[in-house]
């Protein structure tokens, strides 16, 4: 872990400021500012990098480009409101949705094949999403969605479909008509990336997703968005990345480290590895630290360490899962010194049973897992284990940990290697 870390340093910028006022952004969040954000980030650009300020006050935008050498500073005070407008996206991006290339909606934020690039400041990011704008899209009542209104379920079937058949990529034209949500910031294919002190809320979709991206950054950012997948922070198929510091409040998992779905994973064919999470807190989320589903490209060299995940509303603390249709390695996952206040389901939880579950040709793989230093005031498992007869999960060692108020008897199923030591449930060693 030191040794990654040591490799993970954020970009540096000139110290120039280009305030997008001077570009004719207007406060109120009423005038659209998209213009003077686009002329702002060229003349930065174009002077050799900086500094594009948005100061105190709310401006109101559409889709936001970086380039290299960029850093868009939201200053303390400052909110970017983000257009529910749809066309506000346009034209389309080269994109990865759920673990599947294609082109859609830009990312409210979104960076490609760049350099140098930063989302820094103490200001507000606000997606403007709720259960009448982007959360619909999802298709279920509870998100907002009324009988007979469109969704985006079909072209989520469609584009999978695509991915699983090899259709080229540029023909996997989605966007306006097909109602697949766009997230909030994106680095793709790009190197050398920092996201700091922000706050994000109210994300049409998952909020943080650099993907095939190295040496990124990600520090003392609050996300508060419980919307439908509301995912923290999702690292895909990236090379060294550090997320510390940081409060996840989210609408489904709190950080998800994926590397692609099924045939399309595959075919990208890059891990996700040399991931540090540390001092980062997680309330409400489906899993604190997920890996998967989307894995079929692995994942491998993960440390979550001096983390804190409590609350009622969360599922698991630590959670691996895929299938055999995602197949993918998951191996060397390093979970230390964290405290869990409660969880609603496992501390650990490793399942092989996740939606499509054996009816695939692609086994999983989990190896080299390890708990160590962990307490828990309460779950109703301590540790949930399935496997695969024909693929178990194997090299979990669980060592010096204290699992309070375990409501249930712990499940394991076809798994090799389970090591003990030094371990208490309920009071009574394991």
């Amino acid at each position: 872990m030191a040794e990654i870390a040591a490799r993970i340093q954020p970009p540096k910028f000139p110290d120039r400021d280009f305030d997008i006022t001077k570009y004719g952004a207007m406060a109120g969040g009423q005038q659209d500012s998209t213009a003077a954000l686009r002329d702002a980030i060229a003349a930065c650009s174009t002077a050799g990098g900086g500094r594009v300020v948005v100061p105190k006050g709310v401006f109101l935008t559409g889709a936001i480009h970086l380039k290299s050498n960029v850093n868009l500073h939201v200053s303390e005070g400052a909110t970017l409101l983000f257009s529910r407008d749809p066309k506000q996206y346009l034209p389309l991006v080269f994109t990865r949705w759920e673990g599947t290339e294609c082109m859609n909606y830009s990312p409210l934020i979104y960076a490609f094949e760049v350099t140098n690039v930063a989302v820094t400041g103490a200001g507000v990011l606000d997606g403007q999403a709720d259960t009448s704008h982007w959360w619909p899209w999802k298709g279920n009542a509870r998100s907002g969605w009324k009988q007979g209104e469109p969704n985006g379920q079909e072209s989520r079937n469609r584009l999978m479909d695509m991915g699983q058949k090899g259709v080229p990529v540029a023909e996997r034209v989605f966007g306006e008509g097909h109602y697949l949500r766009p997230p909030f910031i994106q680095p793709y294919r790009s190197k050398n990336i920092l996201i700091e002190g922000i706050t994000i809320r109210n994300s049409p979709f998952w909020e943080l997703h650099p993907v095939l991206s190295a040496n990124v950054t990600v520090r003392n950012v609050k996300i508060s968005s419980l919307g439908p997948n509301n995912d923290g922070c999702d690292p895909e198929s990236c090379t060294d990345v550090l997320i510390e510091g940081c409060e996840f409040n989210t609408g489904d998992d709190c950080i998800a480290i994926k590397s692609g779905r099924n045939n399309d994973g595959r075919r990208v064919g890059v891990a996700c590895q040399n991931l540090i999470v540390r001092d980062c807190n997680m309330k409400d989320g489906h899993g604190g630290v997920s890996i998967g589903s989307e894995i079929s490209g692995d994942v491998r060299n993960v440390y979550v360490d001096h983390c804190r995940m409590d609350s009622p509303n969360l599922d698991r603390a630590l959670r691996l899962k895929s299938n055999a249709v995602r197949g993918g390695i998951m191996e060397n996952v390093f979970f230390t010194n964290n405290t869990v206040g409660q969880v609603a389901e496992g501390v650990l939880d490793i399942d092989f049973n996740y939606e499509e579950a054996d009816k695939g040709p692609f086994k999983p793989v989990v190896r080299n897992i390890v708990l160590e230093n962990i307490t828990s005031k309460r779950s109703k498992y301590a540790v949930y284990l399935r496997g695969f007869a024909s693929a178990p999960i194997t090299g979990v060692r669980v060592s010096h940990c204290d699992f309070e108020n375990v409501a249930q008897n712990d499940v394991v199923e076809h798994v090799e290697g389970l090591v003990f030591h030094d371990v208490k449930r309920n009071g009574k060693a394991m």
